[in-house]
């Protein structure tokens, strides 16, 4: 994919990533660490740091977490990247942790999962009166040659 921006230096939005890397290894922890890094590349996006909580913890403050929270809260600073929102920790503290990003107004972006970026709590939703579609475990009918 080809830079959508001119070939002279231009600053992309700013954002952090995070990473909960509770028993990970190190070659899974670099890995992680790339897939932000080639997704703020791909978007260009300037990744200014990222956080990491290494605890498992059983609420949702951690170190890492206020701290990603305090450089959100930072003018010109648009959002968060994860690998996926899982990195947010199971799910009652993921969903306090949303909270929080929605308060200082973070956009949520992840690398797998959702494409578009949104505030955080917010999820994806269909235009009113679109078709909702729903994927079925079987094979996909065939069309006649007539169609």
């Amino acid at each position: 994919m080809e830079p959508l921006t001119e070939p002279r230096g231009v600053n992309g939005p700013v954002v952090y990533g995070f990473l909960r890397l509770v028993n990970v290894s190190s070659p899974r922890e670099i890995a992680l660490s790339a897939s932000l890094a080639e997704y703020c590349r791909q978007h260009e996006l300037l990744l200014s740091g990222v956080f990491t909580d290494r605890t498992a913890t059983s609420g949702p403050a951690s170190a890492a977490f206020t701290g990603l929270l305090d450089v959100l809260a930072l003018p010109d600073t648009y959002g968060v990247v994860l690998p996926a929102a899982s990195h947010l920790g199971p799910k009652a503290i993921a969903a306090e942790r949303e909270r929080q990003l929605e308060a200082v107004g973070a956009r949520l972006l992840l690398v797998r999962g959702t494409h578009e970026p949104r505030l955080a709590g917010h999820r994806p939703s269909s235009p009113p009166g679109s078709p909702s579609r729903r994927r079925s475990p079987g094979p996909a009918p065939t069309l006649d040659a007539e169609t």
